[in-house]
């Protein structure tokens, strides 16, 4: 390396901190023990694993799972590249996972984390920061207002047919999936015998809901995004939308408990 890394502190959220107006192209890398930052510059390179001697980044270093060298950031052509030397991949983000041997994965601009899978359950967590213009470069916002979620308005109807549909998921089981049309139909004609709930009218609520939220730029809502064989996928990524935004939340299922 032709340039000596800034050594960062190990507090999260302090990814640029301290660091006025970096060049863009900057790359800021940090882990649960400590960090560092690097400009850009040809052949310039973040090493990161477990072995905090050999390594710019010390990842899981008391976890016997991963690598010495699980990974690198280089620069080359103009921005960073993240390729892994590690036994096992990175997942990075949409769940896309990064092999040994594959290759490099080009870094954009802003936040990017990267998690590796450790023993016991334990995921390891590199949060990853590139620089843009000067304007765009993180800073403390402890005194902000947070802000709240996109919540999405949902009829009665609605509010229930989906909460039946996600009930498995409110529900917080294991690897949930949505419930069929014909049992969502059957749950809710018991819930409301006089409603007219049939599967037509569950399959109309749910598509209708769909189409609201990819009109809204929601992700992997249409057949064309997802492709053939569609099967559950639809209706799993529609409702994880929901949970994640808060417009569905598990006291929701109220909604279909007995009095």
């Amino acid at each position: 390396m032709t340039q000596e890394p800034v050594v960062l502190p190990a507090t999260h959220g302090s990814l640029a901190r301290g660091v006025s107006a970096p060049v863009p192209g900057t790359v800021f890398a940090l882990a649960l023990t400590g960090g560092i930052t690097l400009r850009p510059g040809e052949g310039r390179e973040v090493l990161f694993g477990r072995n905090r001697p050999e390594v710019h980044v010390c990842l899981g270093e008391d976890d016997p799972r991963i690598s010495r060298h699980q990974g690198t950031l280089a620069h080359r052509g103009g921005r960073w590249w993240l390729s892994t030397s590690g036994r096992l991949p990175i997942r990075c983000t949409e769940g896309r996972l990064l092999f040994r041997g594959e290759e490099p994965l080009p870094l954009t601009t802003g936040y990017t984390p990267l998690f590796v899978q450790g023993s016991q359950g334990r995921e390891h967590l590199l949060e990853v920061f590139v620089s843009g213009a000067a304007d765009e470069r993180p800073r403390a916002r402890h005194a902000d207002v947070t802000r709240p979620p996109r919540v999405w308005v949902l009829t009665a109807p609605e509010k229930l047919a989906l909460v039946v549909l996600g009930r498995r998921y409110l529900l917080h089981e294991p690897r949930p999936q949505p419930l069929t049309r014909r049992q969502t139909a059957a749950q809710l004609d018991e819930l409301q015998p006089s409603a007219g709930w049939t599967d037509k009218r569950v399959e109309h609520i749910v598509n209708a809901v769909r189409a609201r939220l990819s009109h809204d730029g929601v992700p992997y809502l249409t057949r064309e995004e997802v492709g053939e064989p569609v099967g559950n996928a639809l209706n799993d990524h529609l409702l994880r939308a929901l949970l994640a935004s808060t417009t569905l939340v598990p006291m929701d299922l109220a909604l279909v408990e007995a009095p």
